[in-house]
């Protein structure tokens, strides 16, 4: 008897609070939608209805997290695009650059490619439709639509004086989830993995057996900048490399109903190849679960940076009037037990990495093998590569454009370039881009500069200026830059972005991936651990 009134009373407190809920959420959507009524009747401007609820949407998911996101109908193309690496279009990156937008990077065998569109092509028109002071989002719109239909550009292109018209037509474009894969030494393949979409565990296994049948013995996985994807295609890729029935990743939510496990279901291809796996700041997600598997199983070595601790899982739900909801519903486990969600996603470092966390917050875990593992902040590399920092004169020549513009002044009148396999910046090439920042005008200030021009006008301001003139201008001769001795030192790293750049132009997204193989650190660094039988396995023990 008493236990059946502990159970009513149980069962009774239970409906108060739903009915409580229930009542919350009620009087809550009432309140909004005669607010917005009122307001929409009685402000003394016109408002736009549908932005106002856009805004109110938005931030009432911002105060949940980073990944709760409303789509609406007009972004339904945006959703598409990250689930299926699918969209209809002219298969093209574009930029804002001025007052114009303009192509910056055609897709291989996209309509833009195969119409001759080329980097630098300014869109003066699209239908007629002039595209002067317009921003990325209302030309991507123009661009963005129905497969099929055609559309007529009018460009500016580098180096030709009156515009020209390309006709293209909107096709479905597919994003690959991997732009390239080939061979880095003569026992050793090399993988670039871009998102976790629909095809990609299979664009995956074919790219896996072709490097297989060309000879190589160990692989490269590198998951750098992978933003993840879908959760399902983590878990068959890590089964291209572990046995039936592992653990991938567990999910925990507050709804039981997302209270999974998924396990591998097939064999592996490559059981026992040898393998490394980048990561780095920008990995996340469906990147970090196969990470995270890897290296818990001690299949894999991690190289390179921190990544960026996403341990949250998103499901989609269909909303009204063909609008959509990607709302967190659980975090995920990798086999270990670690959650590596940061603990606090809301404030990261300015460059989006995961910010230092209080070892007393962090618990340890252990692989397979006993190695210690730990939560709290993403995947921690077995062997870490300090992040490339580049001196203040080259994120200058980045930030103002100034080497895509020289790349595509480059190109009009030198038609080929050497292959990415044997490219290097030749004296020519560098001296070509010293002369076209002189007539430029390039300057930059640096940040000792800077200081230093604060200090004199202290130094004014308090009537000390007189004393100590001469000791400020020796400083400013000791710490004053010149354009030509910067573009000297600093050559080799400068050599190295203005080689991206031309890669890019002449060869596209490919051709800029195979000259990375010959020089990024991180691949270099897994190439001489996967060359070392003896360190590989030490890593790993």
């Amino acid at each position: 008897m008493i236990a059946l009134c502990a159970s009513l009373l149980t069962a009774g407190i239970l409906s108060l609070t739903e009915d409580k809920d229930r009542f919350g959420i009620s009087k809550g959507l009432d309140i909004f939608a005669t607010l917005f009524r009122e307001v929409n009747l009685m402000y003394v401007d016109e408002v736009q209805p549908e932005k106002m609820v856009q805004d109110g949407i938005d931030a009432m998911l911002k105060n949940l997290d980073p990944y709760t996101v409303f789509y609406p109908e007009s972004r339904i193309d945006e959703f598409k695009l990250m689930m299926t690496g699918e969209y209809a279009g002219i298969g093209s990156i574009i930029r804002r650059k001025d007052d114009h937008v303009v192509i910056w990077e055609p897709y291989k065998d996209s309509p833009a490619h195969k119409a001759g569109l080329l980097p630098g092509d300014k869109i003066l028109a699209i239908d007629g439709e002039e595209m002067g002071g317009k921003d990325v989002e209302h030309v991507s719109s123009r661009l963005k639509g129905l497969p099929g239909k055609e559309l007529l550009l009018k460009l500016q292109r580098v180096g030709v004086e009156k515009p020209v018209e390309k006709r293209l037509t909107r096709e479905v474009v597919q994003i690959p989830p991997i732009p390239y894969h080939g061979m880095i030494g003569e026992k050793t393949g090399y993988i670039y993995f871009t998102s976790f979409t629909d095809k990609a565990a299979e664009s995956l296994r074919r790219a896996i057996l072709d490097l297989k049948g060309r000879g190589a013995e160990s692989l490269v996985l590198d998951l750098r900048g992978n933003g993840g994807g879908l959760l399902d295609q983590s878990v068959e890729i890590a089964n291209l490399f572990l046995p039936r029935g592992m653990l991938v990743v567990s999910t925990r939510g507050k709804v039981k109903q997302w209270d999974k496990e998924y396990h591998t279901r097939g064999n592996p291809i490559v059981p026992d190849m040898k393998l490394a796996v980048l990561i780095d700041r920008a990995s996340a997600s469906a990147s970090e679960i196969l990470a995270g598997a890897l290296q818990d199983y001690d299949r894999a070595v991690v190289i390179g940076e921190r990544s960026f601790g996403k341990g949250l899982v998103q499901a989609t739900r269909d909303l009204a009037y063909n609008t959509k909801l990607k709302v967190t519903t659980a975090k995920y486990y990798v086999p270990s037990g670690r959650c590596i969600q940061a603990l606090d996603y809301s404030h990261r470092n300015p460059d989006g990495s995961v910010g230092a966390i209080p070892d007393s917050l962090i618990k340890p875990f252990r692989t397979k093998a006993g190695r210690a593992v730990y939560d709290g902040g993403g995947i921690a590399p077995d062997v870490k590569v300090e992040p490339e920092e580049y001196a203040k004169v080259t994120r200058e020549l980045v930030l103002k454009d100034l080497i895509f513009d020289f790349a595509n002044e480059y190109a009009v009148t030198r038609p080929a370039l050497d292959a990415p396999a044997t490219f290097r910046v030749t004296d020519e090439i560098y001296d070509a881009f010293k002369r076209f920042l002189h007539l430029r005008g390039f300057e930059y200030e640096t940040a000792s500069q800077a200081l230093l021009d604060r200090l004199e006008e202290a130094t004014v301001a308090e009537k000390y200026h007189d004393q100590v003139a001469d000791q400020v201008k020796r400083l400013k001769a000791d710490l004053g830059h010149s354009i030509d001795r910067d573009l000297d030192l600093f050559r080799d790293e400068i050599s190295l972005v203005l080689a991206d750049q031309l890669m890019e132009r002449y060869y596209m997204q490919g051709g800029v991936i195979e000259f990375h193989t010959r020089h990024d650190r991180d691949i270099l660094k897994a190439l001489e651990i996967l060359a070392a039988d003896e360190a590989y396995r030490e890593i790993l023990r």
